[in-house]
């Protein structure tokens, strides 16, 4: 735990020096797509060494430079193929930096894969009537009950999500105000650590020092949801190549994530199967063809098929966009079915608001709002990304809405746990409670 605090303290000092040096890689690592972008800052405030402020650093910044290119060595949103994720990651960032005419050196990464859990805890302090300092947020959040993760786990974000100063509660930032007890509530991800160790040596062998790390279902949910839906109560549903991620957001803070191991590879690997071609020309035909509704006409529209294997009659084949339909709709089903248990699960109809926002790229089969809106039973919207200067038109769609989230995540960050000077004595909170506990065991 006290390696993972000081590894987060200093990638959030390496996100200080390049901001301040100008130009930063945004990497988002995906199962079918990778994408950078590179961001040069103009200025803007940055924090002071006696505190972090509002926000752990905020700047302006525009895009220039941005590449994509098709993801090799990766399988469910995690590194299979070490040589072959860095190929890939080596062809788009060099692509990049010579669309911006600029070197970097430091990059930002998302991914979506590591099988990501959410925790929320509670923790409380006594203030005796004085004013809340920097050192009583340490304080609170160093006193919440840190759960058992196990030596395979690590974690990724820990957001103060709500603070409560004596009978008042809902504070943002509660510094400066007087009370005598002050309450946090924090809202922890953990994933796989060996997913994540993985991640940072891959960048590092493409010459890249790793200034943070962020879960796509969280940059997407910054992306793709509206601030009222950030606010008021909303979940992102990020449907990628090989995993569906998933983030529920309120009062402006990421509250719960989780994913699934489903995502569009699993329905172009069905097409491919079900009529026995090869996993290209599956996807040229879900992308142009496919659909999720059926129609009247769908009978009457037949796809050729066209392949290589040297057997006339099979290569110069005619399908039915009715047969494509229905190999396509199962697999879509199964995967709103999981995303639906994920959202019982987090207790999603109690909030105030049950918006979803569905994103990514194998969100844009036509009728999936339709069928969303049936089986999740709420609201449903096709989320894109917000517009940041200097993107280009052909980075706007759903595809691009967690490279566009992490760039904001780079440029405003919220505070998170190791923002602030946790005291020694007090981290981790259960160490007396564990060497107490071994000494009754052992002696």
């Amino acid at each position: 735990m006290i390696d993972l605090y000081e590894t987060q303290r200093a990638m959030r000092q390496m996100r200080k020096a390049a901001m301040q040096r100008g130009v930063v890689a945004i990497l988002d690592i995906g199962t079918s797509q990778t994408t950078c972008l590179i961001l040069r800052f103009d200025g803007g405030h940055l924090p002071g060494p006696d505190g972090v402020g509002p926000l752990a650093g905020q700047s302006r910044f525009r895009v220039i430079g941005a590449a994509t290119t098709r993801s090799r060595g990766m399988r469910f949103g995690e590194i299979d193929v070490m040589q072959e994720t860095e190929r890939a990651l080596r062809t788009v960032v060099q692509a990049a930096q010579k669309m911006a005419q600029v070197r970097v050196d430091h990059a930002i990464a998302c991914f979506s894969g590591a099988g990501p859990r959410s925790y929320g805890l509670a923790g409380q302090i006594d203030l005796a009537g004085e004013a809340v300092r920097e050192s009583d947020i340490a304080a609170v959040l160093a006193s919440c009950e840190v759960p058992d993760l196990g030596p395979d786990r690590t974690i990724l974000h820990a957001q103060p999500v709500n603070f409560a100063l004596d009978y008042r509660s809902g504070l943002t930032d509660p510094r400066g105000q007087v009370g005598n007890a002050l309450a946090a509530d924090l809202h922890l991800l953990s994933v796989d650590a060996g997913v994540v160790r993985n991640l940072l040596h891959c960048i590092k062998r493409c010459d890249l020092e790793v200034a943070g790390i962020a879960s796509s279902a969280y940059a997407s949910g910054i992306s793709a949801l509206v601030e009222d839906e950030q606010s008021i109560g909303a979940a992102c549903i990020d449907m990628g190549g090989g995993t569906t991620s998933l983030s529920i957001f309120m009062r402006g803070h990421m509250i719960y994530a989780d994913s699934v191991r489903i995502g569009g590879a699993h329905v172009t690997s069905d097409i491919s199967k079900g009529f026995g071609i090869s996993l290209s020309l599956a996807e040229k035909i879900k992308c142009y063809y496919g659909g999720l509704v059926p129609t009247g006409r769908d009978d009457r529209d037949m796809i050729e098929l066209t392949g290589e294997t040297g057997d006339w009659e099979h290569d110069r084949r005619e399908i039915s966009r009715s047969e494509l339909i229905g190999i396509m709709r199962p697999r879509v089903e199964e995967t709103l079915e999981a995303v639906r248990a994920r959202l019982d699960a987090a207790g999603f109809d109690a909030l105030p608001s049950q918006k979803i926002v569905l994103t990514g790229g194998a969100s844009q089969v036509p009728g999936l709002m339709g069928l969303a809106a049936r089986m999740l039973g709420h609201q449903v919207r096709l989320g894109r990304p917000l517009r940041v200067q200097g993107l280009p038109q052909a980075a706007t769609g759903p595809g691009f809405s967690a490279a566009v989230g992490l760039s904001m995540f780079a440029a405003h960050p919220q505070d998170e746990w190791w923002d602030f000077e946790i005291p020694a004595e007090r981290y981790p909170g259960r160490s007396l409670r564990r060497a107490v506990k071994w000494l009754k065991e052992n002696w």
